[in-house]
Protein backbone atom coordinates (compact mmCIF):
# COMPACT_ATOMS: atom_id res chain seq x y z
CA UNK A 1 0.00 0.00 0.00
CA UNK A 2 1.24 3.20 -1.15
CA UNK A 3 2.03 6.18 1.69
CA UNK A 4 -0.95 8.67 1.53
CA UNK A 5 1.05 11.26 2.98
CA UNK A 6 3.91 11.49 1.09
CA UNK A 7 1.70 11.50 -1.62
CA UNK A 8 -0.67 14.22 -0.83
CA UNK A 9 2.58 16.56 0.50
CA UNK A 10 4.56 15.99 -3.14
CA UNK A 11 1.13 16.67 -4.75
CA UNK A 12 0.94 19.81 -2.38
CA UNK A 13 3.89 20.91 -3.69
CA UNK A 14 3.33 20.11 -7.35
CA UNK A 15 -0.14 21.86 -7.41
CA UNK A 16 0.37 24.82 -5.35
CA UNK A 17 3.54 25.76 -5.89
CA UNK A 18 4.36 29.00 -3.47
CA UNK A 19 0.88 29.27 -2.61
CA UNK A 20 0.46 28.95 1.42
CA UNK A 21 -0.88 25.38 1.94
CA UNK A 22 -2.87 26.53 4.37
CA UNK A 23 -5.30 28.30 1.78
CA UNK A 24 -6.01 25.02 0.13
CA UNK A 25 -7.72 21.72 1.42
CA UNK A 26 -7.00 18.26 0.85
CA UNK A 27 -10.68 16.58 0.70
CA UNK A 28 -11.16 12.47 -0.06
CA UNK A 29 -14.13 12.14 -2.52
CA UNK A 30 -15.96 8.61 -1.99
CA UNK A 31 -15.46 5.85 0.55
CA UNK A 32 -13.15 2.72 1.32
CA UNK A 33 -13.83 1.65 4.20
CA UNK A 34 -16.49 -1.22 3.25
CA UNK A 35 -15.34 -5.06 2.99
CA UNK A 36 -15.65 -6.13 -0.86
CA UNK A 37 -17.13 -9.04 -1.30
CA UNK A 38 -14.79 -11.65 -2.59
CA UNK A 39 -13.25 -14.06 -2.02
CA UNK A 40 -16.76 -14.67 0.01
CA UNK A 41 -19.49 -16.74 -1.81
CA UNK A 42 -21.02 -15.27 -4.02
CA UNK A 43 -17.37 -13.08 -4.93
CA UNK A 44 -19.02 -10.00 -6.34
CA UNK A 45 -16.68 -8.09 -9.00
CA UNK A 46 -17.59 -4.30 -10.91
CA UNK A 47 -17.68 -5.80 -14.64
CA UNK A 48 -17.32 -3.83 -17.72
CA UNK A 49 -18.98 -0.84 -16.76
CA UNK A 50 -18.67 2.67 -15.47
CA UNK A 51 -20.20 3.19 -11.80
CA UNK A 52 -20.76 5.80 -9.25
CA UNK A 53 -22.25 5.78 -5.70
CA UNK A 54 -25.23 7.25 -5.17
CA UNK A 55 -26.16 6.95 -1.73
CA UNK A 56 -23.83 5.44 1.18
CA UNK A 57 -26.44 4.21 3.69
CA UNK A 58 -28.84 7.38 3.80
CA UNK A 59 -25.89 10.17 3.06
CA UNK A 60 -25.94 11.59 -0.76
CA UNK A 61 -22.87 13.10 -2.20
CA UNK A 62 -20.45 11.51 -0.55
CA UNK A 63 -18.89 10.89 -4.33
CA UNK A 64 -19.64 14.55 -5.72
CA UNK A 65 -16.69 17.39 -5.88
CA UNK A 66 -17.41 19.74 -3.17
CA UNK A 67 -15.19 22.59 -4.52
CA UNK A 68 -13.50 23.34 -7.28
CA UNK A 69 -10.15 21.96 -7.73
CA UNK A 70 -7.10 18.98 -8.61
CA UNK A 71 -7.91 15.06 -8.18
CA UNK A 72 -4.08 14.15 -7.60
CA UNK A 73 -4.16 10.26 -6.29
CA UNK A 74 -7.26 7.54 -6.16
CA UNK A 75 -7.77 4.65 -4.06
CA UNK A 76 -9.35 1.57 -4.35
CA UNK A 77 -10.33 -1.27 -1.89
CA UNK A 78 -9.68 -4.59 -3.40
CA UNK A 79 -10.88 -8.18 -2.22
CA UNK A 80 -9.02 -11.12 -2.84
CA UNK A 81 -10.61 -13.44 -5.42
CA UNK A 82 -9.05 -16.98 -4.73
CA UNK A 83 -7.16 -18.84 -7.48
CA UNK A 84 -10.74 -20.01 -8.92
CA UNK A 85 -12.91 -17.12 -9.05
CA UNK A 86 -9.93 -15.09 -10.73
CA UNK A 87 -9.62 -17.92 -13.64
CA UNK A 88 -13.35 -17.25 -14.08
CA UNK A 89 -13.50 -13.85 -14.34
CA UNK A 90 -10.10 -13.43 -16.14
CA UNK A 91 -11.66 -15.94 -18.84
CA UNK A 92 -15.26 -14.03 -18.92
CA UNK A 93 -14.70 -10.70 -18.28
CA UNK A 94 -11.67 -9.97 -20.69
CA UNK A 95 -8.74 -10.39 -19.00
CA UNK A 96 -7.07 -9.53 -15.74
CA UNK A 97 -8.66 -7.08 -13.15
CA UNK A 98 -7.93 -3.51 -13.93
CA UNK A 99 -9.60 -0.26 -13.42
CA UNK A 100 -9.26 3.80 -13.90
CA UNK A 101 -10.85 6.74 -12.22
CA UNK A 102 -13.32 8.81 -14.33
CA UNK A 103 -14.93 12.16 -13.77
CA UNK A 104 -18.65 12.37 -14.96
CA UNK A 105 -20.53 15.98 -15.92
CA UNK A 106 -24.52 14.96 -15.27
CA UNK A 107 -26.82 16.08 -17.43
CA UNK A 108 -30.59 15.35 -17.32
CA UNK A 109 -32.25 11.88 -17.43
CA UNK A 110 -29.39 9.91 -15.85
CA UNK A 111 -26.77 10.52 -19.09
CA UNK A 112 -23.52 11.45 -17.66
CA UNK A 113 -20.23 12.86 -20.13
CA UNK A 114 -16.59 11.98 -19.43
CA UNK A 115 -14.89 15.23 -18.64
CA UNK A 116 -11.44 13.77 -17.86
CA UNK A 117 -9.91 9.76 -16.66
CA UNK A 118 -6.37 8.63 -14.76
CA UNK A 119 -4.75 6.40 -16.73
CA UNK A 120 -5.78 2.66 -16.44
CA UNK A 121 -4.45 0.68 -13.83
CA UNK A 122 -3.75 -2.74 -14.13
CA UNK A 123 -4.20 -4.45 -10.16
CA UNK A 124 -3.35 -8.01 -10.41
CA UNK A 125 -0.93 -7.32 -8.32
CA UNK A 126 -2.82 -5.41 -5.34
CA UNK A 127 -5.27 -7.93 -4.87
CA UNK A 128 -6.59 -7.88 -1.35
CA UNK A 129 -5.18 -4.40 -0.29
CA UNK A 130 -6.55 -0.81 -0.28
CA UNK A 131 -4.03 1.05 -2.33
CA UNK A 132 -3.32 4.50 -3.47
CA UNK A 133 -2.32 5.11 -7.14
CA UNK A 134 -0.76 8.69 -7.68
CA UNK A 135 -1.15 10.79 -10.70
CA UNK A 136 1.39 12.07 -12.95
CA UNK A 137 -1.14 14.54 -14.18
CA UNK A 138 -3.81 16.05 -11.72
CA UNK A 139 -7.31 16.23 -12.73
CA UNK A 140 -8.99 19.28 -13.23
CA UNK A 141 -12.65 18.95 -11.60
CA UNK A 142 -15.07 21.22 -10.93
CA UNK A 143 -17.85 21.90 -8.10
CA UNK A 144 -20.38 19.34 -8.69
CA UNK A 145 -19.00 16.73 -10.66
CA UNK A 146 -19.38 12.75 -9.93
CA UNK A 147 -16.39 10.86 -9.20
CA UNK A 148 -17.05 7.18 -11.08
CA UNK A 149 -15.17 4.06 -11.33
CA UNK A 150 -14.55 3.12 -14.92
CA UNK A 151 -13.60 -1.28 -15.04
CA UNK A 152 -12.86 -2.08 -18.51
CA UNK A 153 -12.56 -5.90 -17.20
CA UNK A 154 -13.38 -6.65 -13.68
CA UNK A 155 -12.32 -5.69 -10.07
CA UNK A 156 -13.48 -7.08 -6.93
CA UNK A 157 -14.36 -3.54 -5.54
CA UNK A 158 -18.11 -4.44 -4.75
CA UNK A 159 -19.63 -5.24 -1.25
CA UNK A 160 -22.33 -7.80 -1.23
CA UNK A 161 -26.33 -6.61 -1.41
CA UNK A 162 -26.61 -4.49 1.15
CA UNK A 163 -30.15 -3.57 3.05
CA UNK A 164 -28.94 0.17 4.52
CA UNK A 165 -30.23 1.85 1.75
CA UNK A 166 -26.95 2.13 0.01
CA UNK A 167 -26.57 2.23 -3.54
CA UNK A 168 -24.73 2.60 -7.10
CA UNK A 169 -25.42 3.57 -10.63
CA UNK A 170 -23.73 1.89 -13.83
CA UNK A 171 -23.61 3.05 -17.47
CA UNK A 172 -25.90 0.41 -18.53
CA UNK A 173 -29.09 0.90 -20.77
CA UNK A 174 -33.12 0.04 -19.64
CA UNK A 175 -33.27 -3.92 -19.84
CA UNK A 176 -29.68 -4.76 -19.39
CA UNK A 177 -28.89 -4.35 -15.98
CA UNK A 178 -28.44 -7.95 -15.59
CA UNK A 179 -26.32 -8.43 -18.59
CA UNK A 180 -23.18 -7.32 -16.69
CA UNK A 181 -20.87 -9.10 -19.56
CA UNK A 182 -21.73 -6.28 -22.47
CA UNK A 183 -18.83 -3.66 -22.23
CA UNK A 184 -20.46 -0.64 -21.46
CA UNK A 185 -17.33 1.12 -19.42
CA UNK A 186 -16.92 4.60 -21.08
CA UNK A 187 -13.29 4.56 -21.74
CA UNK A 188 -13.01 8.08 -23.99
CA UNK A 189 -13.42 11.99 -22.91
CA UNK A 190 -16.48 13.56 -23.98
CA UNK A 191 -18.42 9.99 -24.28
CA UNK A 192 -22.09 10.18 -23.01
CA UNK A 193 -23.77 7.45 -21.45
CA UNK A 194 -27.37 6.77 -19.43
CA UNK A 195 -27.07 5.56 -15.95
CA UNK A 196 -30.26 3.46 -16.08
CA UNK A 197 -28.79 0.37 -13.46
CA UNK A 198 -29.57 0.77 -9.76
CA UNK A 199 -27.77 -1.62 -7.36
CA UNK A 200 -28.26 -1.87 -3.79
CA UNK A 201 -24.51 -2.27 -2.79
CA UNK A 202 -20.89 -0.17 -2.46
CA UNK A 203 -18.34 0.30 -4.90
CA UNK A 204 -14.99 0.77 -2.78
CA UNK A 205 -13.24 3.86 -3.99
CA UNK A 206 -12.13 7.50 -3.66
CA UNK A 207 -10.66 10.31 -5.23
CA UNK A 208 -7.95 12.65 -3.04
CA UNK A 209 -9.09 16.17 -3.94
CA UNK A 210 -7.04 19.34 -3.43
CA UNK A 211 -9.04 22.49 -3.90
CA UNK A 212 -8.06 25.85 -5.11
CA UNK A 213 -6.50 28.16 -2.67
CA UNK A 214 -8.25 30.94 -1.77
CA UNK A 215 -6.07 34.21 -2.42
CA UNK A 216 -5.67 36.36 0.51
CA UNK A 217 -8.60 39.45 0.36
CA UNK A 218 -6.69 42.88 -0.94
CA UNK A 219 -5.77 44.83 2.16
CA UNK A 220 -4.58 47.61 -0.26
CA UNK A 221 -7.18 49.89 -0.17
CA UNK A 222 -8.11 50.48 -3.25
Amino acid sequence: MLHRPLIVAAALAAVLGTAAPASAKIVEVGRTDAAPACPDNPCLAVSRTTGYQVKVGDERGAFVVPEDGKIVAWSIALGKPTAEQTSYFNKNLGGAPAARLTVLRQGKTLYSRVVTQSPVQQLTPYLGQTVQFPLGRALNVKKGYVIALTVPTWAPALTQLLTDHSSWRASRGRGKCNDTGTQTAQMTLKDVAQYRCLYKARLTYSATLITRPVPNPDASGG
